[in-house]
Parts: structure tokens; C-alpha cells; sequence
């Protein structure tokens, strides 16, 4: 796998760490459509500025870096102009899988080195190490952004569906927010770990008994979970107003009753990432508030067993690549 020349506005990456991201899996086994291989997966990156184009100012050598989910976009459109990359309307480009602007496939970042146009690098603050920042350029940005944009903070009553690598970050920086947090997961077996991230509360949703105590809760439910769910039973949780939002994407389709959004003035909602601008706002917030991912650093060597890992749920909660590390 070779990279393009460094362009004028281009920066070259050193990776230290990537995180691996369940896409990651769905991409390289041709399970969200034919792949084109080979493939190197990976869009969440850290690392460090090795050089920097003739034109580039926002960036120098020795700097500590991050490039997440998107590498490009046309720049041009209503949600580009607002910030909103990720909805661009021609399409933005990928970190891998995407034809980037040279007409090559973009590759990601299991890999030692990547070139990247500045406006789509972020910069990582001192005081959250390399490790524990790559996964904030997916998972982070992916919980940071509906979080932020339905208002949580003092006074909120937040849950989170799920506790996985999207689902304990979500809980963290909604406790950082302000928030009182609530985890609804399957089971009580994650309890421990859900009160120490940041949980106020913690239920089971196997019981049933969860659904009828928690009924007219919440303002805010973030699901993290890519699993169908029975919706009708997680909207009615929702306080008069409330909002839910999925920022996991199960294969199938799912079914709600509108009646129970019209006559609560509930909300159900999707969320995708976040923009570049809100991405460094989301890195900065961590960095204020000590927040880093819970990440379990591993060799190139062992992305295979990763791989069977994260499908098991053996993860808490994401596995890193130490790219210099082949064994």
C-alpha cells in the first residue's frame, strides 16, 4: 500500500495508535456491500506530524494529531459551509474505502504513516495520551455530537443503551456534561464498570419490571447499540419532549408506533459523527475534563483475535493498534 506525494496543504502522519472500530469489521469481511481489496481499515487515528506541505498553516512537525472517520468532502454544500462534513451532499470522502481526490482508494489506518488535506486533521491537546485519543475520533465524536446537540447537561436525565466501546464513552461525557446518567443494558454484569465511568444508575433491560419503573424518565436516551430493538418499548421511556437517538445501526429495519411520538411530543432521531470543527471541540472538552477512552492496547499481530474478540463483546472497551508493535 503506497500514499500520495505531501500536496501544498497536505500533512503527513506518523501513526502510533489506531483504534479498531466495529465498521472496521463490517468493511473488510463485505458485510455493508463488495469491498474493494485489499483493503487497510482504521479511521481512528493518533499520531504525530512528520512533515507539512508548502502551504499548510495550522500544523508543524512534532505535532500531536488525529484523523477520524472522513479524509475530504466537496466543501461547498449547506451542511459542509455549517460545519456538518459528514452530511456533505456530494458525498465526503472516507478514510478507506472512498476515492480520494488523486482517483485512489483511500486507506486507513492500520498502517505506519498517512497523508491527509489539514482541514481534515484534528489536534490532539496534551494531557490525553496518543492510546487513549484514537478512539475519541469515532467513538468520541460519535456519542459528543447528539449529546451536545439535544442538550445535555445540568438538570437532564440521560440514558445510554448499551455499554460498549460507543456506550462508555457516551457515558462519560455525559457525566462530564453535567448530566444524571442512566445505563440500560442487558444485564448487571457491566454495573461495576457503568457506576465507575460516570453512571448515576444502572438497569437491566432483560427484566421487564426496568420498562414499567423507568416509564416518562428521560429527556435524552443515546442507543449505542447496533442490535434491533422493540423501540415502543425504549420510547416509552421518554419524559413529554424527550428525544432518542440511535447512533448504532442494526442491519434491519426497525418499527415504532408514531402514535406514542405524537401524543409525548417525543423525538426519535440518527446521528452520523460529527464535523471537523465540532470534532476539535469534542477533543478539547475531553482534555478539560481528564476524559480518554478505555482502550486495551494491541500488536498488528493480533487484529485477527481482536477481531473475534469485539465480535464476542470481549472488549472493554476498544481495542488500540500500537502500529510500531508487530508482535
Amino acid at each position: 500500500m503506497e500514499r500520495r506525494e505531501a500536496g501544498p496543504h497536505d500533512v503527513v502522519i506518523e501513526i502510533k495508535y489506531c483504534g479498531i472500530c466495529h465498521s472496521d469489521i463490517h468493511h473488510a469481511r463485505s458485510e455493508w456491500g463488495p469491498t474493494t481489496y485489499p483493503v487497510v481499515p482504521g479511521h481512528e487515528i493518533a499520531g504525530i506530524v512528520t512533515q507539512v506541505g508548502s502551504e499548510v498553516t495550522k500544523y508543524a512537525a512534532g505535532d500531536r494529531v488525529g484523523v477520524g472517520c472522513l479524509v475530504n468532502s466537496c466543501r461547498e454544500c449547506a451542511p459542509c459551509l455549517r460545519g456538518e462534513e459528514q452530511y456533505c451532499l456530494q458525498g465526503s470522502t472516507l478514510t478507506y474505502g472512498s476515492i480520494d481526490k488523486d482517483g485512489t482508494l483511500t486507506q486507513g489506518g492500520y498502517s505506519t504513516h498517512i497523508v491527509v488535506t489539514e482541514d481534515f486533521v484534528v489536534g490532539i491537546p496534551e494531557g490525553i495520551g496518543l492510546d487513549e485519543a484514537a478512539p475519541l475520533l469515532c467513538a468520541g465524536i460519535t456519542t459528543y455530537s447528539p449529546l451536545r446537540r439535544w442538550g445535555a447537561g445540568p438538570g437532564k436525565k440521560v440514558a445510554i443503551v448499551g455499554l460498549g466501546g460507543l456506550g462508555h464513552m457516551a457515558v462519560k461525557l455525559a457525566h462530564a456534561m453535567g448530566a444524571e446518567v442512566t445505563v440500560l443494558s442487558q444485564s448487571l454484569k457491566k454495573v461495576d464498570d457503568g457506576l465507575r465511568l460516570g453512571a448515576d444508575h444502572y438497569y437491566a433491560t432483560g427484566d421487564p419490571a426496568t420498562f414499567e419503573q423507568l416509564a416518562g424518565t428521560f429527556d435524552i436516551i443515546v442507543n449505542t447499540v447496533s442490535a434491533k430493538l422493540e423501540l415502543d418499548s425504549y420510547l416509552s421511556l421518554l419524559a413529554v419532549g424527550g428525544a432518542m437517538i440511535n447512533v448504532g445501526a442494526p442491519a434491519e429495519p426497525l418499527s415504532l408506533s408514531v402514535f406514542s411520538l405524537i401524543m409525548q411530543g417525543r423525538s426519535y432521531a440518527g446521528s452520523l459523527i460529527g464535523g471537523l470543527r465540532e470534532t476539535q471541540e469534542m477533543l478539547n472538552f475531553c482534555a478539560e475534563h481528564g476524559i480518554g477512552a478505555e482502550v486495551e492496547v494491541i500488536p498488528a499481530s493480533g487484529i485477527n483475535e481482536a477481531y473475534e474478540r469485539v465480535l464476542g463483546s470481549d472488549v472493554r472497551y476498544r481495542f488500540v493498534i500500537d502500529t510500531a508493535t508487530l508482535a
